[in-house]
Protein backbone atom coordinates (compact mmCIF):
# COMPACT_ATOMS: atom_id res chain seq x y z
CA UNK A 1 0.00 0.00 0.00
CA UNK A 2 1.12 3.78 -1.25
CA UNK A 3 1.86 5.69 2.10
CA UNK A 4 0.21 8.95 2.34
CA UNK A 5 2.23 12.25 0.41
CA UNK A 6 2.61 14.84 3.27
CA UNK A 7 1.20 18.01 2.94
CA UNK A 8 3.00 20.47 4.96
CA UNK A 9 0.56 23.79 4.66
CA UNK A 10 2.51 26.94 5.80
CA UNK A 11 0.28 29.80 7.00
CA UNK A 12 1.27 33.44 8.61
CA UNK A 13 -1.54 36.12 8.40
CA UNK A 14 -5.19 35.91 8.88
CA UNK A 15 -6.22 35.92 5.41
CA UNK A 16 -3.81 33.03 4.51
CA UNK A 17 -5.19 31.17 7.07
CA UNK A 18 -8.90 32.28 6.07
CA UNK A 19 -8.17 30.87 2.52
CA UNK A 20 -6.03 27.54 3.21
CA UNK A 21 -8.56 26.73 5.77
CA UNK A 22 -10.70 25.15 3.49
CA UNK A 23 -8.03 22.89 1.97
CA UNK A 24 -6.88 21.91 5.26
CA UNK A 25 -10.14 20.57 6.22
CA UNK A 26 -10.42 18.86 3.14
CA UNK A 27 -6.96 17.43 3.17
CA UNK A 28 -7.63 16.08 6.32
CA UNK A 29 -10.68 14.36 5.01
CA UNK A 30 -8.68 11.76 2.61
CA UNK A 31 -5.81 11.12 5.37
CA UNK A 32 -5.15 7.51 3.12
CA UNK A 33 -4.11 9.72 0.72
CA UNK A 34 -2.46 13.26 2.38
CA UNK A 35 -0.88 13.52 5.90
CA UNK A 36 -1.64 16.84 6.52
CA UNK A 37 0.62 19.12 9.09
CA UNK A 38 0.42 22.85 9.56
CA UNK A 39 3.22 25.08 10.80
CA UNK A 40 2.24 28.51 11.93
CA UNK A 41 4.61 31.02 11.32
CA UNK A 42 2.06 33.73 13.20
CA UNK A 43 3.78 36.72 10.88
CA UNK A 44 -0.06 37.96 12.38
CA UNK A 45 -0.43 36.77 15.77
CA UNK A 46 -3.84 37.11 17.73
CA UNK A 47 -5.42 37.68 13.90
CA UNK A 48 -4.11 34.07 13.09
CA UNK A 49 -4.92 32.26 15.71
CA UNK A 50 -8.60 33.99 15.68
CA UNK A 51 -9.17 32.20 12.03
CA UNK A 52 -7.28 29.11 13.15
CA UNK A 53 -9.61 28.60 15.88
CA UNK A 54 -12.82 29.15 13.87
CA UNK A 55 -12.03 26.55 11.96
CA UNK A 56 -10.82 24.24 14.17
CA UNK A 57 -7.77 23.90 13.44
CA UNK A 58 -4.28 23.16 15.66
CA UNK A 59 -0.87 23.87 14.17
CA UNK A 60 1.50 21.05 14.05
CA UNK A 61 4.27 23.55 14.43
CA UNK A 62 4.46 26.91 15.48
CA UNK A 63 7.15 29.68 15.00
CA UNK A 64 6.17 32.73 16.67
CA UNK A 65 7.70 34.84 14.11
CA UNK A 66 5.96 37.86 14.96
CA UNK A 67 7.47 40.74 16.59
CA UNK A 68 6.30 44.59 16.95
CA UNK A 69 6.23 46.69 13.98
CA UNK A 70 8.34 43.63 11.85
CA UNK A 71 9.93 45.10 8.57
CA UNK A 72 9.58 42.30 5.42
CA UNK A 73 13.45 42.01 5.48
CA UNK A 74 13.72 41.65 9.35
CA UNK A 75 11.00 38.48 9.07
CA UNK A 76 12.33 37.23 5.75
CA UNK A 77 15.39 36.45 7.65
CA UNK A 78 14.04 34.60 11.07
CA UNK A 79 11.69 32.85 8.32
CA UNK A 80 14.21 31.28 6.26
CA UNK A 81 15.88 29.65 9.00
CA UNK A 82 13.10 28.61 11.26
CA UNK A 83 11.50 26.93 8.16
CA UNK A 84 14.23 25.47 6.71
CA UNK A 85 14.86 23.85 10.19
CA UNK A 86 10.79 22.50 9.72
CA UNK A 87 11.30 21.11 6.08
CA UNK A 88 14.62 19.19 7.07
CA UNK A 89 12.89 17.79 10.13
CA UNK A 90 9.32 17.22 8.57
CA UNK A 91 10.34 16.38 5.01
CA UNK A 92 7.55 16.80 3.43
CA UNK A 93 6.52 15.37 -0.46
CA UNK A 94 4.49 19.13 -0.85
CA UNK A 95 4.65 22.71 1.11
CA UNK A 96 1.88 24.58 0.08
CA UNK A 97 1.22 28.69 0.20
CA UNK A 98 -1.59 31.04 0.06
CA UNK A 99 -1.34 34.17 -1.77
CA UNK A 100 1.59 37.03 -1.71
CA UNK A 101 2.93 37.31 2.00
CA UNK A 102 6.20 37.16 3.05
CA UNK A 103 5.63 33.82 4.70
CA UNK A 104 4.56 33.01 1.39
CA UNK A 105 7.59 34.02 -0.06
CA UNK A 106 9.88 32.61 2.42
CA UNK A 107 8.31 29.41 2.69
CA UNK A 108 8.37 29.08 -1.14
CA UNK A 109 11.44 29.35 -1.88
CA UNK A 110 12.74 27.74 1.12
CA UNK A 111 11.05 24.60 -0.29
CA UNK A 112 12.26 24.98 -3.84
CA UNK A 113 15.91 24.87 -2.18
CA UNK A 114 15.51 21.68 -0.33
CA UNK A 115 13.59 20.08 -3.54
CA UNK A 116 10.23 20.06 -2.29
CA UNK A 117 7.24 20.38 -4.33
CA UNK A 118 5.79 23.69 -4.16
CA UNK A 119 1.77 24.37 -4.47
CA UNK A 120 0.78 28.26 -4.73
CA UNK A 121 -3.18 28.58 -3.49
CA UNK A 122 -4.29 32.23 -5.54
CA UNK A 123 -1.68 31.94 -8.27
CA UNK A 124 -1.66 34.20 -11.13
CA UNK A 125 -2.65 37.80 -9.69
CA UNK A 126 -1.07 40.72 -10.87
CA UNK A 127 -1.23 44.33 -11.11
CA UNK A 128 1.95 44.56 -13.66
CA UNK A 129 3.62 46.66 -11.13
CA UNK A 130 6.11 45.72 -8.74
CA UNK A 131 5.53 48.99 -6.81
CA UNK A 132 1.55 48.60 -6.52
CA UNK A 133 1.11 46.52 -4.16
CA UNK A 134 4.39 46.59 -2.19
CA UNK A 135 5.96 43.82 -1.25
CA UNK A 136 3.24 41.82 -2.42
CA UNK A 137 3.24 41.77 -6.23
CA UNK A 138 7.21 40.94 -6.21
CA UNK A 139 6.04 38.04 -3.12
CA UNK A 140 3.72 36.22 -5.60
CA UNK A 141 5.32 36.48 -8.40
CA UNK A 142 8.25 35.02 -6.94
CA UNK A 143 6.05 32.00 -5.63
CA UNK A 144 4.54 31.55 -9.09
CA UNK A 145 7.93 31.20 -10.75
CA UNK A 146 9.35 28.07 -8.09
CA UNK A 147 5.53 26.33 -7.86
CA UNK A 148 5.27 23.32 -8.96
CA UNK A 149 1.75 23.86 -8.90
CA UNK A 150 -0.42 26.99 -9.74
CA UNK A 151 -4.37 27.24 -8.66
CA UNK A 152 -5.29 29.91 -10.15
CA UNK A 153 -8.55 31.49 -9.22
CA UNK A 154 -10.09 32.62 -11.95
CA UNK A 155 -9.29 32.23 -15.90
CA UNK A 156 -7.77 36.03 -15.73
CA UNK A 157 -5.40 34.43 -13.62
CA UNK A 158 -4.61 31.01 -15.26
CA UNK A 159 -3.84 33.22 -18.70
CA UNK A 160 -1.26 35.69 -16.66
CA UNK A 161 0.48 32.24 -15.72
CA UNK A 162 0.25 31.15 -19.31
CA UNK A 163 1.50 34.27 -21.07
CA UNK A 164 5.04 34.11 -18.29
CA UNK A 165 5.51 30.86 -19.65
CA UNK A 166 4.18 28.31 -16.92
CA UNK A 167 3.50 24.93 -18.65
CA UNK A 168 -0.46 24.09 -18.55
CA UNK A 169 0.49 21.21 -16.89
CA UNK A 170 1.60 23.29 -13.61
CA UNK A 171 -1.77 25.35 -14.40
CA UNK A 172 -4.73 24.52 -12.13
CA UNK A 173 -8.39 26.62 -12.77
CA UNK A 174 -9.96 27.06 -9.28
CA UNK A 175 -11.74 29.44 -7.69
CA UNK A 176 -11.28 31.10 -4.87
CA UNK A 177 -10.76 28.76 -1.46
CA UNK A 178 -12.18 32.60 0.53
CA UNK A 179 -15.85 32.08 -1.37
CA UNK A 180 -15.76 28.28 0.34
CA UNK A 181 -14.74 29.90 3.80
CA UNK A 182 -17.59 32.19 3.20
CA UNK A 183 -19.97 29.68 2.11
CA UNK A 184 -19.00 27.56 5.23
CA UNK A 185 -19.22 30.49 8.07
CA UNK A 186 -22.25 31.21 6.40
CA UNK A 187 -24.26 28.00 7.14
CA UNK A 188 -22.83 27.97 10.74
CA UNK A 189 -23.86 31.84 11.17
CA UNK A 190 -27.22 31.96 12.90
CA UNK A 191 -27.08 35.94 11.92
CA UNK A 192 -26.48 35.15 8.33
CA UNK A 193 -29.51 37.00 7.31
CA UNK A 194 -29.02 40.29 9.23
CA UNK A 195 -30.35 43.16 7.32
CA UNK A 196 -28.64 46.03 5.62
CA UNK A 197 -28.30 49.17 7.41
CA UNK A 198 -27.03 52.82 6.53
CA UNK A 199 -23.76 51.70 7.35
CA UNK A 200 -20.36 52.49 5.44
CA UNK A 201 -17.61 49.92 6.20
CA UNK A 202 -13.51 51.68 5.87
CA UNK A 203 -10.45 49.32 5.69
CA UNK A 204 -7.28 50.87 5.17
CA UNK A 205 -3.74 49.18 5.73
CA UNK A 206 -1.80 49.01 2.52
CA UNK A 207 2.08 49.66 3.10
CA UNK A 208 1.75 52.01 -0.44
CA UNK A 209 -0.82 54.15 1.30
CA UNK A 210 1.17 55.04 4.73
CA UNK A 211 2.00 58.74 5.21
CA UNK A 212 0.16 60.75 2.42
CA UNK A 213 -2.11 58.44 0.74
CA UNK A 214 -3.99 57.44 3.68
CA UNK A 215 -4.18 60.70 5.26
CA UNK A 216 -6.24 61.60 2.36
CA UNK A 217 -7.97 58.57 2.92
CA UNK A 218 -8.84 59.57 6.51
CA UNK A 219 -10.19 63.42 5.49
CA UNK A 220 -12.17 61.83 2.61
CA UNK A 221 -13.83 59.29 4.83
CA UNK A 222 -14.04 62.55 7.65
CA UNK A 223 -15.79 64.93 4.82
CA UNK A 224 -18.53 62.04 3.57
CA UNK A 225 -19.13 61.40 7.62
CA UNK A 226 -20.26 65.16 7.46
CA UNK A 227 -22.10 65.70 4.09
CA UNK A 228 -24.48 62.64 5.58
CA UNK A 229 -24.61 62.76 9.15
CA UNK A 230 -27.30 60.00 9.42
CA UNK A 231 -24.71 57.14 8.03
CA UNK A 232 -22.63 55.39 10.15
CA UNK A 233 -19.38 54.70 9.37
CA UNK A 234 -16.89 52.06 10.74
CA UNK A 235 -13.69 52.09 10.41
CA UNK A 236 -11.52 48.86 11.15
CA UNK A 237 -8.41 50.10 12.68
CA UNK A 238 -5.26 47.94 11.72
CA UNK A 239 -2.74 47.38 14.56
CA UNK A 240 0.18 48.07 12.26
CA UNK A 241 1.29 51.66 14.10
CA UNK A 242 1.77 53.23 10.47
CA UNK A 243 -1.79 52.92 9.85
CA UNK A 244 -2.86 53.03 14.26
CA UNK A 245 -0.75 56.55 14.87
CA UNK A 246 -2.32 58.60 12.18
CA UNK A 247 -5.69 57.22 12.99
CA UNK A 248 -5.44 57.95 16.49
CA UNK A 249 -3.63 61.51 15.36
CA UNK A 250 -6.56 62.60 13.41
CA UNK A 251 -9.98 63.95 14.34
CA UNK A 252 -13.37 62.67 13.26
CA UNK A 253 -16.85 63.20 13.36
CA UNK A 254 -19.37 61.63 15.15
CA UNK A 255 -20.70 59.26 13.07
CA UNK A 256 -17.47 57.76 12.48
CA UNK A 257 -16.54 55.07 14.79
CA UNK A 258 -13.09 53.47 14.83
CA UNK A 259 -12.55 50.37 16.41
CA UNK A 260 -10.12 46.94 16.52
CA UNK A 261 -9.83 44.21 14.39
CA UNK A 262 -12.86 42.16 14.77
CA UNK A 263 -12.65 38.51 14.73
CA UNK A 264 -13.10 37.17 10.88
CA UNK A 265 -17.09 36.07 12.02
CA UNK A 266 -17.54 39.09 13.39
CA UNK A 267 -16.36 41.28 10.39
CA UNK A 268 -18.25 39.38 8.08
CA UNK A 269 -21.34 40.04 9.92
CA UNK A 270 -20.53 43.75 9.42
CA UNK A 271 -19.84 43.49 6.39
CA UNK A 272 -23.30 42.06 5.50
CA UNK A 273 -24.84 44.77 7.43
CA UNK A 274 -22.88 47.56 5.31
CA UNK A 275 -24.38 49.45 2.48
CA UNK A 276 -20.71 50.25 1.12
CA UNK A 277 -17.37 49.93 1.45
CA UNK A 278 -14.30 51.63 1.30
CA UNK A 279 -11.23 49.52 1.38
CA UNK A 280 -7.74 48.65 0.10
CA UNK A 281 -7.76 45.05 1.09
CA UNK A 282 -7.57 42.42 -1.54
CA UNK A 283 -9.76 40.34 0.45
CA UNK A 284 -12.68 42.39 0.87
CA UNK A 285 -12.55 42.80 -3.05
CA UNK A 286 -13.20 39.06 -3.25
CA UNK A 287 -15.35 38.66 -0.06
CA UNK A 288 -17.96 41.50 -0.73
CA UNK A 289 -19.96 39.87 -3.93
CA UNK A 290 -20.43 37.18 -1.62
CA UNK A 291 -23.38 39.37 0.46
CA UNK A 292 -24.13 41.60 -3.10
CA UNK A 293 -22.00 45.11 -1.40
CA UNK A 294 -20.38 47.48 -3.59
CA UNK A 295 -16.46 48.22 -3.00
CA UNK A 296 -14.59 51.34 -3.37
CA UNK A 297 -11.10 50.29 -4.28
CA UNK A 298 -8.96 52.94 -2.16
CA UNK A 299 -5.86 51.85 -4.49
CA UNK A 300 -4.53 52.63 -8.17
CA UNK A 301 -4.45 49.43 -9.43
CA UNK A 302 -5.77 45.77 -8.43
CA UNK A 303 -5.10 42.76 -9.36
CA UNK A 304 -8.46 41.01 -8.88
CA UNK A 305 -10.48 43.30 -11.52
CA UNK A 306 -13.21 40.59 -11.82
CA UNK A 307 -15.27 42.60 -9.29
CA UNK A 308 -14.85 45.52 -10.97
CA UNK A 309 -15.68 43.92 -14.40
CA UNK A 310 -19.00 42.38 -12.51
CA UNK A 311 -19.70 45.55 -11.78
CA UNK A 312 -19.49 45.26 -7.88
CA UNK A 313 -16.58 47.53 -7.23
CA UNK A 314 -15.05 50.44 -8.51
CA UNK A 315 -10.99 51.50 -8.87
CA UNK A 316 -11.29 55.32 -6.95
CA UNK A 317 -7.29 55.51 -5.74
CA UNK A 318 -6.57 57.19 -2.47
CA UNK A 319 -7.44 60.65 -4.12
CA UNK A 320 -10.03 63.02 -1.89
CA UNK A 321 -11.44 64.40 -3.90
CA UNK A 322 -12.47 60.96 -5.70
CA UNK A 323 -13.06 59.31 -3.01
CA UNK A 324 -15.96 61.83 -1.51
CA UNK A 325 -17.07 62.00 -4.98
CA UNK A 326 -17.74 58.53 -6.29
CA UNK A 327 -18.89 57.69 -2.36
CA UNK A 328 -21.73 60.37 -2.33
CA UNK A 329 -23.32 59.21 -5.54
CA UNK A 330 -23.30 55.72 -4.07
CA UNK A 331 -25.23 57.19 -0.63
CA UNK A 332 -27.45 59.41 -2.12
CA UNK A 333 -28.47 57.25 -4.87
CA UNK A 334 -26.96 58.87 -7.98
CA UNK A 335 -24.14 56.47 -8.85
CA UNK A 336 -24.09 54.51 -12.25
CA UNK A 337 -22.71 51.65 -10.48
CA UNK A 338 -25.57 48.70 -10.80
CA UNK A 339 -27.72 47.96 -7.74
CA UNK A 340 -25.99 45.22 -6.09
CA UNK A 341 -27.42 41.66 -5.95
CA UNK A 342 -26.04 38.00 -5.00
CA UNK A 343 -26.11 36.29 -8.23
CA UNK A 344 -22.90 34.84 -7.91
CA UNK A 345 -19.20 35.32 -6.96
CA UNK A 346 -16.94 35.99 -9.95
CA UNK A 347 -13.91 34.99 -7.93
CA UNK A 348 -15.59 31.55 -6.88
CA UNK A 349 -18.08 29.00 -6.21
CA UNK A 350 -17.25 27.15 -3.06
CA UNK A 351 -15.53 24.20 -4.50
CA UNK A 352 -11.76 25.63 -4.73
CA UNK A 353 -10.73 23.11 -2.24
CA UNK A 354 -12.29 20.59 -3.93
CA UNK A 355 -10.28 21.19 -6.89
CA UNK A 356 -7.07 22.07 -5.36
CA UNK A 357 -6.80 18.29 -3.40
CA UNK A 358 -7.97 16.31 -6.28
CA UNK A 359 -5.32 18.26 -8.49
CA UNK A 360 -2.54 17.38 -5.37
CA UNK A 361 -4.53 13.67 -6.10
CA UNK A 362 -4.08 13.94 -9.49
CA UNK A 363 -7.53 13.25 -9.85
CA UNK A 364 -9.67 15.03 -12.83
CA UNK A 365 -12.25 17.96 -12.25
CA UNK A 366 -13.92 20.43 -13.93
CA UNK A 367 -12.02 23.51 -14.15
CA UNK A 368 -13.94 27.20 -12.17
CA UNK A 369 -15.70 29.04 -15.04
CA UNK A 370 -17.51 32.74 -13.69
CA UNK A 371 -20.49 33.51 -14.36
CA UNK A 372 -20.26 36.29 -17.50
CA UNK A 373 -20.42 39.48 -16.16
CA UNK A 374 -23.19 41.84 -15.02
CA UNK A 375 -21.63 44.51 -16.71
CA UNK A 376 -18.13 46.40 -17.71
CA UNK A 377 -17.41 49.48 -15.55
CA UNK A 378 -14.12 51.40 -15.31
Amino acid sequence: MTSPRRILVVVGTRPEAVKLAPVIRRLRTEPARFETLVCATAQHREMLDSVLSLFEIEPDVDLDLMRPDQAPNELASRAFAALDRILIERRPDWLLVQGDTTTAMCAAVAAFHRGVAVGHVEAGLRTGDLARPFPEEMNRRVVDLVADACFAPTRRAADALASEGVAAERIHRTGNTVVDALTEISRRDVDADTPEEDLVLVTAHRRESFGEPLERILSAVGRLARAFPKTRFVHLIHPNPNVLDRIRASDAPGNVERIEPLDYRSFLRLLRRCRLVLSDSGGVQEEAPTFGKRVLVLREKTERPEGIEAGFARLVGTDEERIFDEASRILSGRSDLPAPTRSGNPYGDGRAAERIVSALAGIPYEPFEAAAPRVAVV
